[in-house]
């Protein structure tokens, strides 16, 4: 994708890229770390143990050869002296074969961790395509490999000769040696030329593995695009999240207008603001707010309390107070007991009033100026 976008990769792997990755197979793995934990333990064990499977050869050797004249025209005793003899091989070679596959398996969870994908048993036939093989030939990545053999072979190499070198003498001296002394003592000389030569794969391996791990975080490296994409799949299209935010709106603003049938008086600005407020003494310990709105709707919530013939109130300190300090659905605040008790006491004066007389509205209202925004 940024070869055809021309972006390039600067953006280092997110989370979710790299288990996307890991979900294709596509891991941190180094060769050469599970080559010389082979070759160490190898070597170990022939070290330790050359003398005793110097002799242990020696005697499967004779054992191998040592037929009588009459079981080796017998098939039978042929068979079985090969099954005996495969047997023998086994018992020595299963807990060697054993140990050498738990190595392997360590080595290769040791970098990139356990990690198990079906997806990477499906085969790439682009692999295939010679002009991506040439690519690959002159890529950095092929460079880099060159230099690693190189090196491999001259580490290993250079010691491996230089042991040998050293070891010269005693490797002349064996000709004059018991055939089985001799056959002991290059045992033992073979297990420290190997357990030094596979020592040097270390050094092979302090510069495997950061380079392995600095490859893998290149290649899943990001451009500015797939950035951007990502964050759109996690947090989500902006459009997409403004239309709910706008569908969200929409319905709670039509809940609101539901509830304004059910409000015991609509305070207003005049035109500005309106607030219709519930009061069920049996019910409410405050007056609720149901609904409020400034401008259009503020018309609309005038419009349905002349419906419904809820009181209408112009208090514009009270109506600015409960619009911008109080939430919907929740009671008014201490704050503005006072203020509500006026208007509730008001909507009592209105009710029992004899036709003719209107009672007057207060001309002020007991809203703290903190409260009152707009009342400049």
């Amino acid at each position: 994708m940024a070869e055809e976008s021309g972006q390039e990769r600067t953006h280092a792997p997110t989370g979710k890229r790299i288990e996307e990755a890991r979900g294709k197979g596509q891991v941190p793995r180094s060769r050469e770390l599970s080559t010389s934990a082979i070759l160490l333990v190898a070597a170990g064990v022939l070290y330790l143990f050359g003398t005793r499977i110097g002799a242990e050869s020696q005697h499967f050797l004779y054992a191998g050869l040592h037929l009588s004249p009459a079981a080796m025209l017998n098939q039978r005793d042929l068979l079985r002296h090969l099954v005996q003899m495969a047997g023998y091989t086994l018992q020595w070679l299963l807990p060697f074969l054993l140990l050498l596959m738990l190595v392997v398996l360590a080595a290769g969870m040791a970098l990139g961790g356990w990690n198990f994908s079906s997806k990477a048993l499906v085969p790439d036939f682009s692999h295939l395509n010679p002009l991506t093989g040439l690519q690959r030939l002159v890529s950095r990545h092929a460079l880099l490999e060159l230099v690693k053999a190189v090196l491999k072979a001259v580490v290993i190499g250079g010691i491996g000769i230089t042991l040998v070198y050293a070891q010269r003498r005693a490797l002349l001296g064996l000709i004059a040696e018991d055939p089985l002394a001799a056959v002991h003592h290059l045992f033992s000389m073979l297990g420290l030329l190997f357990l030094f030569m596979a020592a040097s794969t270390l050094l092979i391996v302090a510069f495997d593995v950061p380079f392995q791990l600095w490859t893998y975080n290149e290649k899943l490296k990001m451009t500015d695009q797939e950035v951007r994409d990502e964050m759109k799949e996690q947090e989500g299209n902006p459009e997409v999240k403004r239309r709910i935010r706008s569908l969200q709106r929409e319905m709670s603003r039509r809940r609101m207008m539901a509830a304004v049938p059910k409000a015991t008086v609509v305070v207003t600005n005049p035109t500005h603001y309106a607030v219709a407020l519930r009061y069920d003494e049996g019910k409410d310990a405050a007056p609720v707010v149901l609904a409020k709105g400034a401008d259009e709707l503020a018309a609309k919530i005038r419009e349905l309390a002349r419906e419904h013939r809820i009181p209408l109130v112009e208090a514009p300190p009270l109506a600015r107070a409960l619009y911008h300090h109080v939430e919907l659905d929740r009671p008014i605040p201490a704050v503005l007991y006072r203020a509500v008790a006026e208007l509730l006491a008001y909507l009592y004066q209105l009710r029992v009033a004899q036709p003719g007389r209107t009672p007057v509205a207060p001309e002020q209202w007991s809203v703290p100026a903190e409260l009152d925004q707009g009342g400049k």
